[in-house]
């Protein structure tokens, strides 16, 4: 880092992912995220007062990316809510599968750390699904969606298409046929959920 430099949380997430993803969470450490920075442990300290604090904002930002991306699908105006529905899964989904793809010493390395921060990830859920009811109430209000109750209906879209957006599933985001059967989950939930 040069001296001129500001360290800033920003800086020092940005170079926990790169030490994540160069040691895997077992063996990553902020000593190293220090000295990737050239500053001391203790500079990184004074940022995130733990080691887990450190690791559970890494997890947030790594989540939280896909979620303005949906966000801003969700606010989308004027587009008809069975479209939006089809895009927010779509996005979703090829979200998840990039990450996968990608960079998948990273992706392993966050399915550990989301398996440690249960509480970032239950926010991360409770957005997701929070987004899919907003686009549900829009397309019962417009009449293109029956759902008496929009957050179980949410809910049910949400684990319905795990498949297509759990890390669990992400061996099968590669193979050949998945986008045929992408959609076919999802025509199939948008049929169930028209009048």
């Amino acid at each position: 880092m040069a001296a001129t430099e500001t360290l800033t949380a920003e800086r020092i997430l940005e170079a926990t992912e790169e030490v994540l993803r160069r040691f895997g969470p077992a063996k990553a450490t902020v000593v190293d995220v220090a000295r990737a920075l050239g500053v001391s442990h203790g500079s990184v300290y004074r940022h995130f007062r733990t080691k887990a604090a450190l690791r559970e904002a890494v997890t947030e930002r790594w989540l939280s990316r896909t979620e303005v991306a949906l966000a801003e699908l969700t606010g989308t105006p004027g587009q008809p809510a069975p479209e939006k529905l089809h895009a927010w899964f779509a996005t979703l989904f090829e979200a998840k599968r990039h990450k996968a793809g990608d960079d998948p010493e990273l992706f392993a390395t966050y399915n550990v750390l989301i398996d440690e921060n249960s509480g970032v990830v239950d926010h991360h859920l409770e957005t997701l699904v929070g987004q899919l009811r907003t686009i549900v109430e829009a397309g019962t209000q417009e009449a293109e969606f029956t759902a008496a109750d929009p957050e179980a209906t949410a809910r049910a879209l949400f684990y319905a298409t795990a498949r297509f957006h759990d890390p669990a599933y992400a061996p099968e985001w590669q193979r050949p046929a998945i986008d045929a059967e992408f959609e076919s989950v999802v025509e199939l939930l948008l049929r169930g959920l028209r009048p």
